[in-house]
Order: C-alpha cells, then structure tokens, then sequence
C-alpha cells in the first residue's frame, strides 16, 4: 500500500557521508560521518522514476539521466512509483567520502517508503552491494555507525558493527583536484607480498580495539595500511605533508579517506579544529571540516525549514 500524497509532501530524509578503505580495512570498513545529503519530497506523480526539481550543493554536478545512483537505487526497490524531488549536498563528489553511497542510500530507503512494505535491513544491503559494486560506504549510509561489511557470495552481504569510543573527534581535509575511484583502483597491484597481506589483519585487530577505547597508541598503529595507502597517496599533491602536519597537530591517526583524494585524521576532539587546519594549509585552496560520527539509520521527518 502506498503512502497518500500528503504523506509525501515535505517529506525529508537526511544521510551521512562516509569515510571507507580505512586504514587495513580495503573495501569494508566504513564510517558515516556528519556530511549530509539531504532529500525534500515535493509531490509523489503517476508513472515511475525521479524527477528532480532541484539539484543544489555539490548535488548540482550530479547527472540527471539513467546514471544517477539516487534514482537507479530508487528504482531498483520501487519502480512503478513517481517522485518529485529537492536535493541538496554537501559531500564533496569524487573525494573518497561516500557521495554514491549517500546517493545509493537515499533511493533505496525512499523506495523501501514508496512501497509500503520494509524490504528489510539485509535486502537493502544487499542492494547497495549490487548498486556500487562494493559495501563499505553504502552500508554505513544506510546503519550509520562504524560497519565491517564482507561480502559471502551469490550477492549476500554480512554485516558486523564496530563500537566507537566517544572520546574520538574526526577532522577531514581535501583539495579542489578529484580523484574518480576507477584512477585510485587503476594504480593497485595485482599482487601483493605475504608479507604485506598478513599484516593487513594484524594491524586491523589494533585498529578496532583503538576505535572501541579511544586509545592513542592503537589507533596510531593500527591505521597503517600495506594493500592502497602507499599506492595511492603519490597520486594526492601534498598528502603525505598533509598526514604528517595532522600528526603534527595532535591527530593520533591519519589516513586516505576511501579512494582520496580527501584526508582523514583521528585524535581528541578538542584538537581536531587544529588538525583540520593543518591538514588543509599544506593541500592549499583545499576545504576542511571537523566532523562527527553518525549513530543509527537514517530517519524520515516531515520537516519544511
């Protein structure tokens, strides 16, 4: 059963950024961050398929066509359904901070609306696994939260929560240069030494266990990543200088957001102002923000502001 057209209109749904790949934690771990993505209903119309009224924030440079992630996911979940929408962004496009899984998120939990009937938290997983192609950030956007997202064949998806410690603050840098996630992946080897791949979960349990704590000295080893940190950070003018000044500043980790070309630090949250300072003089005419952890799935509101 279909909502009435009055339960559409000023309709309003907010999802999180998200940092991915962090640290040891190639194409699962994720983290929603508090960069939104906001979506207005204006009217739901006959027929099926989004129309957007509005395209605003970093949302401007979004496609309107058939290579839309918002629309595809909406469509994928509720196709014989029509919506008018206003959406705005404020997630950077192509910075490794999760803009397709806001995206992703956002069609599939206003098609899950549209249907009437909750398709369940794992099909929507699921969902945004076959939509992005990988999980990390899609699934973050749609739990909110720390998210370990492993795919297990044949399209299924499990997922396993993370506890985060309240004490961590979180400070994100990034330059005007964008970096496509197909130029990140182009520059990863095919093959990896057994050394390096071993380490990998070595250093994963660390960082986990810093997360839960908020513990410096396992955050700062934890984060070391040998699989596509050293590979892709070449390919972001100024990073390495940028990740040392963060330290600099009191961040006990820092790192590639996802793919780059944005910057994450870990650390206390009084020192993330700092931080993200640091981190964005030495990228020069780049952006930065001091951001918070995002609990809990998005939620829909009827708010008009």
């Amino acid at each position: 059963m279909h909502p009435q057209s009055s339960d559409w209109s000023g309709l309003r749904l907010r999802v999180p950024a998200s940092t991915s790949n962090l640290g040891p934690g190639f194409d699962f771990l994720g983290l929603a961050l508090s960069l939104w993505l906001e979506v207005r209903v204006l009217e739901r119309v006959s027929g099926g398929g989004i129309e957007f009224v509005e395209l605003a924030g970093t949302a401007a440079d979004w496609p309107r066509g058939g290579e839309n992630l918002l629309a595809r996911a909406f469509e994928r979940g509720a196709p014989a359904t029509g919506l008018r929408l206003s959406v705005t962004s404020e997630i950077p496009i192509a910075r490794g901070l999760g803009s397709s899984g806001a995206a992703v998120a956002a069609g599939l939990l206003l098609a899950e609306r549209a249907a009437g009937v909750p398709a369940g938290e794992d099909q929507l997983l699921e969902w945004g696994l076959e939509l992005e192609g990988h999980p990390d950030n899609s699934s973050a956007a749609l739990l909110g939260g720390c998210t370990l997202a492993v795919p297990i064949g044949a399209g299924k998806l499990r997922v396993v929560r993370a506890e985060l410690s309240p004490t961590l603050g979180f400070a994100l840098a990034w330059s005007d240069e964008t970096l496509p996630t197909r130029e990140a992946r182009a520059v990863l080897p095919a093959q990896v030494p057994f050394t390096d791949a071993i380490e990998n979960p070595r250093r994963l349990a660390l960082l986990l266990e810093g997360l839960r704590r908020g513990d410096p000295e396992l955050l700062a080893l934890g984060i070391e990543d040998r699989l596509h940190v050293q590979h892709r950070l070449p390919l972001i003018r100024g990073g390495r200088e940028a990740l040392e000044a963060a330290r600099a500043a009191g961040a006990w980790a820092a790192t590639i957001s996802g793919s780059g070309s944005a910057l994450i630090a870990l650390g206390p949250r009084a020192r993330m102002q700092p931080v993200a300072q640091a981190m964005s003089r030495v990228l020069r005419g780049g952006s930065a923000r001091v951001v918070e952890a995002v609990h809990g799935a998005p939620r829909f509101d009827h708010s008009r502001a």
